[in-house]
Formats: structure tokens, sequence, C-alpha cells
């Protein structure tokens, strides 16, 4: 069942000064099911962050439609009912926080909603337990690491129950850890609650994770299948500047010197099975 649909989608940015506007978006027509974890790869310019705020209304299409469960997001009236449904993580989580304790932060939203005290002290509590951060309620949210912050803003978008959470660039902030640890979080949400996420971001290992990944350049889609399937085309998202992930890489590369190497490598596992395979063989 399709969740998110964009239909021939274009967008253009005004220009500054009377320029010309700049077109981002160029007929771009995806789908993306309920439940899936989607990954949206690009190089800056790409139009992936651009399409990305596509889906919770944050901006509207110039051209084409663009349908949350089955929503107009070009209707008004609906706007406030698709960010219900679509939550969206913006790369830096100090633009997300507003409140002095990580509770308070966390209700925000469903208190913005409506939503009856006693319903919020509930959601509040199970959000922050889905993001493994309860125990940090009543700490304050400047205090905490950059991990811990966006695993917060992730709780917010959360405790307001969406179907649906699009993370744009939720990791290029962070160190290792803080992204182990909201990547850990993404893939709880996706697998135990069913949330379907939309993952931007430029960072290949990531996107290796997802159920499917969607390659963009210049505001068209250039490529998209399984990680496996679109990792196997080493030469033409090189040739677009875009990267692999390490251990493809490592053997696209042997391959090029002559070993016999399988396509489709993602991790160091396989990496790692594959090049014990040779081991003792020729190149």
């Amino acid at each position: 069942m399709e969740y998110l649909q964009a239909q021939n989608v274009t967008f253009s940015y005004d220009g500054d000064d009377g320029m010309e506007p700049i077109q981002v978006l160029r007929g771009v027509s995806m789908e993306i099911q309920k439940g899936e974890f989607v990954a949206l790869l690009g190089h800056n310019g790409s139009g992936k962050s651009t399409m990305a705020k596509h889906f919770n209304a944050m901006l509207l299409p110039s051209g084409g439609r663009v349908y949350v469960d089955g929503l107009d997001t070009m209707d008004d009236a609906l706007k406030y009912e698709i960010r219900r449904r679509v939550g969206l993580v913006l790369q830096n989580p100090d633009n997300q926080l507003v409140a002095s304790i990580v509770e308070e932060d966390v209700a925000f939203g469903p208190e913005n909603l409506g939503v009856a005290p006693e319903e919020i002290r509930r959601r509040v509590d199970d959000a922050l337990k889905a993001v493994d951060m309860y125990a940090f309620r009543m700490h304050a949210p400047y205090k905490l690491s950059g991990g811990q912050k966006q695993r917060i803003a992730i709780a917010g978008i959360i405790a307001m129950q969406p179907d649906c959470i699009v993370l744009d660039e939720p990791t290029a902030m962070l160190d290792p850890r803080g992204r182990s640890e909201v990547l850990e979080t993404i893939q709880k949400l996706n697998r135990e609650k069913g949330i379907t996420i939309v993952l931007i971001t430029h960072y290949m290992d990531e996107a290796v994770l997802a159920d499917r990944v969607v390659v963009m350049d210049n505001g068209k889609i250039l490529t998209q299948g399984t990680p496996r399937q679109v990792f196997s085309q080493v030469q033409l998202l090189k040739k677009h500047q875009l990267d692999v992930p390490q251990a493809t890489e490592l053997i696209f590369r042997l391959k090029a010197m002559g070993c016999s190497l399988p396509d489709g490598i993602l991790n160091e596992e396989e990496c790692a099975a594959a090049l014990e395979l040779l081991l003792g063989k020729p190149c």
C-alpha cells in the first residue's frame, strides 16, 4: 500500500533580486510503501532535502502532486493532519528542542495538538522509552550529547504518533557513537512499531540498512532499488560523484585489478567472507 506518493513533482525556489527561479526538482515520481524504510541519497544540491520537505507539506510542489496516505498536500485544510501523520526530524537537533526539561520538550507537540493531559503523560513516557531516553526525562536538553539530543527530537515526533518519520541527515552533526545511537533508534521504530522511515543521508553505510535506496541527481531520480542493486552500480554512482560503502569500494578496486570477486558486497562481513574465499587464488 502506497503511503507517500510523488507524481511528476517539480519545484523551484525564488531567485534573489529579481533573478530567474532556481529549479530544484524536475519531474520526480516515487512511491513509498507503508512500513517501508527508504534511504534517499544524493550529493548537495541533488534535491533530496527539498523532496523530504514535500512529504509533510513544509514545501508544496510548483507542479505535480504529493499525497500522504491519499491526502493531497496542496489542500490547505489538510496541512495539520498531514503534519500529524508525517513527522520531520532536521539535521540540527538544537533547532527542534524548545523546552528546558526533556519531558516538557517531548510534550510540546501533543499539547499543540490539543491532546488531553493524561494522554500526553502516557505518550511522553512511551516516546522516551522508545528511544531509550526515559531515564533522562528530567534532564536539561542542553546538557545532553548530540546523539541524545537527536533522540529527544525523535521522541518529540513519536509523541505526536505519526505513521511516518522523515529524517533529513539526522546524523550529519554527530560523532560515531551518536550516529550509532540514532540509527539503532530508527531501525527499532521501523521494525517494532512499523513506522515508515524516510532517511535522507550522505553516509553510504546508513543507506545499506534500508529496505530500498533512491538516488537523486540534479533534481531527478538517477536509480533506485534494494541496497545491493543500487550499490552494484559502482561506475554509475561514481560518474555522478557519489560514493559507495567502503567494503563495496574495496571489492570494486580489487575486481579492477583482475581479482575474481562477486558484485553486491555491502559490508565488512560480506567483504571478509569474499576475501577469505579468494585467499590462495591468484588474481
